[in-house]
Parts: structure tokens; sequence; C-alpha cells
């Protein structure tokens, strides 16, 4: 084998499209390239010598902010052992302050940005010579139209056990300036053609999970509808056998066209991540996001009440010139409109991205390592910062988990930020902790933190016996190994999708 293209993904269930997207553009050196991916945890040690089984002349590695660290220790191992395989990184991690990273420097090369045409370039430098003299490549955008899809290299086992993700454009036309689309011109689509025959290939052989990581899918409605009726008609024909896809939507753009069609997908079968990120008007300017707040209320609030769609909605805490007393209102708001998750995030410093210009006057600290969150800013001290990303911690194990969803009504009450900090601030003083706690401790925790605020033993007690993790002690629970690792209720797909 003379080339390997390689990453440690998330998790197992995350394969890796832009190694695929190489393979596919690799053109004559195709049959001499193959794919080799990891999971972060893996042993160095390990990863190094499964590489070097392949015996390759040269192996490139996708790099990212979650894997970054780890694929620094691989590389330096691999360089140390093996020194005559050339390294080439790429990737949004090693694309931007590239001079500044250690990994860079273990390295033999780096292709920054788009890689479909100046990796295999670079690569057959390598092989063929002239050897580049240059460390640093920029990469060249192609015409959409000559980047080969690489849905076909989805394996076998690929579309029975992970997810699949696929793109019908890429780039995003809005400057939000904590997230590394804010760098693109605009959005790019596909050809609309061959992008739904492609997607008609992996269907036919299996697939059922669609993952859009599209920046904004809903951009151009009538390629949202066309794309949607893909699925709708999958649905039609085999109601028995469902498609799940998920998108990722602008919160003020869904025009009647696309309520309607959204409106005929049933239960289990639609997600949206919708990006709201902050409700205040001043910090939008600030990091120059275009929103109209009341058209997005009221489209999340449509969405709940009128589809089946499930809705992940996001909010980032720590964004430049919000406090916490904004960023509770724009959460509470948020709560009100009822989604089925929303996701707390903490806001962290992606490389190349405008945010850093708020650093000096928002004071705005960052820790220096990956995934580098924000620490504190001029408006939220360190430690304030600290309760906020437990706050996050336990809201995804108690409301977005899925297994307290009658009890975290009673819990938020009519201040939900309030009343949830109070508990995460107890919680925490009660376990020393914000993972590894077992579900029926965390009922029982749950329970308890009821009575204190005045509710009865058997009031309580009642509540929780009504939710799924009321139940986890019981023995026609326990005789269900399945059903315990899934929110009550939860189509199996969407169950699945979400775990991953």
């Amino acid at each position: 084998m003379t080339i390997l293209l390689s990453t440690l993904n998330a998790r197992y269930a995350h394969a890796s499209l832009g190694l695929r997207y190489l393979l596919a553009n690799m053109g004559a050196l195709q049959e001499q390239t193959a794919l080799m991916e990891f999971v972060i945890g893996a042993k160095t040690t390990e990863v190094v010598e499964r590489l070097l089984n392949k015996k390759p002349r040269i192996v490139g590695f996708g790099v990212y902010i979650w894997n970054v660290e780890e694929t620094a220790r691989v590389v330096a191992m691999l360089k140390r052992v093996a020194p005559e395989v050339t390294v080439v990184l790429g990737g949004p991690e090693v694309s931007y302050e590239t001079g500044e990273q250690e990994i860079v420097r273990l390295a033999d090369y780096v292709v920054t940005g788009w890689g479909d045409i100046t990796f295999p370039k670079l690569c057959g430098e390598i092989i063929n010579g002239p050897k580049p003299l240059m460390k640093v490549h920029a990469g060249v955008q192609p015409p959409m139209a000559d980047i080969a899809l690489p849905y076909s290299l989805y394996s076998k086992e690929d579309i029975a056990h992970r997810t699949i993700y696929v793109e019908a454009s890429r780039g995003c036309p809005f400057k939000c300036e904590f997230c590394l689309s804010s760098l693109d011109k605009t959005a790019w689509p596909f050809g609309l053609e061959n992008f739904l025959a492609e997607m008609e290939s992996l269907y036919q052989r299996g697939a059922r999970l669609f993952k859009f990581v599209d920046r904004t899918f809903n951009l151009n409605v009538k390629t949202s509808l066309k794309i949607m009726q893909f699925f709708l008609d999958k649905l039609a024909a085999h109601p028995d056998d469902p498609v799940y896809a998920h998108f990722e939507l602008v919160p003020d753009h869904l025009p009647d066209a696309l309520k309607s069609t959204i409106a005929q997908f049933p239960p289990g079968a639609l997600q949206f991540e919708i990006g709201i990120q902050s409700f205040n008007p001043e910090v939008q300017a600030l990091v120059s996001r275009r929103q109209d707040n009341a058209k997005a209320a009221d489209n999340i609030r449509w969405l709940t009440e009128h589809s089946h769609a499930h809705l992940h909605v996001d909010l980032i805490a720590g964004l430049p010139g919000e406090d916490v007393d904004s960023f509770a209102a724009g959460f509470d708001k948020l709560v009100a409109l009822n989604p089925h998750e929303i996701q707390f995030g903490i806001l962290k410093r992606l490389r190349g991205t405008p945010i850093i210009r708020h650093t000096v006057p928002y004071k705005m600290v960052f820790d220096p390592y990956p995934p580098y969150t924000v620490l504190a800013t001029d408006r939220i001290d360190f430690g304030t910062m600290q309760r906020l990303v437990r706050f996050a911690r336990y809201w995804d194990l108690v409301a977005n988990s899925g297994r307290f969803a009658h009890t975290v009504k009673a819990m938020l009450g009519d201040a939900p930020f309030a009343n949830f900090m109070a508990f995460a601030d107890w919680i925490y003083t009660r376990t020393d902790a914000t993972h590894r706690i077992a579900l029926e401790r965390l009922a029982k925790l749950v329970q308890e933190w009821l009575q204190l605020q005045g509710m009865t033993q058997l009031d309580a007690a009642a509540l929780l016996a009504s939710d799924y993790a009321g139940k986890v002690d019981k023995a026609a629970d326990k005789a269900d190994n399945k059903d315990k690792q899934k929110p009550a209720a939860a189509p199996e797909r969407q169950v699945r999708h979400l775990a991953a």
C-alpha cells in the first residue's frame, strides 16, 4: 500500500466523510490508496503499528479539534519509528494558525482548506517527483462539478452500523464569527440530480440514516423541497422500513412551502438542528450574526406544534457582550418554545475564526488546549463560567436525555434557568462529579431535590415513577437491557442517531 488516509473519529459511529472525499478524488492514485479509521482513546502504539502493517509510503491524517492532541502523539511516534514515511496533515484544525502548532512541526506537509485536488497532486509529487519544497500547501477549490462524490465508498458495514454523512452543498453565506464557515464567501451546491442519484444508490444499498452536514440546508428552498420529497417518497413506498434524516436549519427562514412538506413527515423520521446561539440583538451584532429573533421563535414554535420533527436547538454561553442574565433570558425564552433538546454549549475559539478580535476589548480568556473553551470574559468570571459548564452537563443528563420528561418540567417551574442552576449547584456539592453518575443514583438525587423544594416524598416519587428514570430500578426494566439504554418512547432510529 502506497497511501493511507487516516483519522481518529470521536466515536466508531462517526464515519469520516472528509477522508472518503479524498479517496474518491485520488484519480490514478486511488488503487494505491486505502482508508484506515480509528477512534479517539485508542492506544497510540497500536494505531502506529496498524498503520505500519500496511507498509505505507504516505500517511494523510484528518486533524480536527477533538483529535489533534492524540493525532499529534501518533505523528510523533510514527516519525520516530518510521521516519521514511511521509506524513501529510489536513483538516480544519491545521488549516489556520498553522505555523504555531506542534503537530505541524512534526509532519512533513500540510494541506490547508479544500483538499480534493491539492492532496492528490501533492501525493503524486511526493511519489513521482519533483519532491515539493514547501511544507504548507493552500488547498485549491475546484468547481463543484469537478469533485467526485464519495458515497459509493461507504462500505456495507458503514451502512449497517454507522451514521451516513452527506452534503448537498458546502460553505455558508453567513458570517457568524464563532464559526469556521464565516470564512466562506458563500454556499456552493452540488449538482442536485447527481446528488439525488447518489442518495438513491445509498438507499438501495440499505442506508436509512442520513445526516446532512450542510450549514444552511434551507437556504435554497426549491432544493430543500426536492431533497425532502426524496425522503417522503421513500417513506410512502416503505412505511415499514422508514428513513431518518437530519438537517441543519436557518431558524428564521421557513416559508409555507417548506412547512407544508415538513408537516408530512411521520414521527421518528426527521431531526432539525437549529442554531439560535443568542437571543440578544446586541450580542448578535457583535459576532456578525444576522437573525430575525421573532421569526426564529415563531418558526420553532410552529415546528413543535405542527410537525413531528425532533428539534435540537443550540445556545452558546460566553459570547462577547453577553452576561449571565442575558443568557438566562434567552434560555428561558427557548424553554418556553418547548424544543425537544436545548444544546447548551460553551463558546470555543476555533482556529481561524474572527471571534478572536473580541479578545482584548471583552477580556476573553480561552483555554490554550483543545477544545479552546472560553474560561472567562469581562461579563462572566472563571468561577461562574465553571458553574455554567456544570449546568450544561447536568442539563444533558436530566433534560436532554429524555429520561425525566415529566419531572424536568416541575424542576424548571416558571424560572427555568435560575431553578436548574440551583439544582446544578446543589447536585455538584452532593456528588463532586459531572460524569459517571449512574441513572438510578441520579433519579434518587432528583427526587431528593424535589423534596428539598417542598414536594412531598409521595408526590416526588410518583412524579419520578411517571418517567423512564423512575422505572430504572424495577425488575421489568432491568430485564430489558436494550430499553435501558433508551429514552422512553423515542423512535428507534432517532435513538440510534442521537446516541451517535
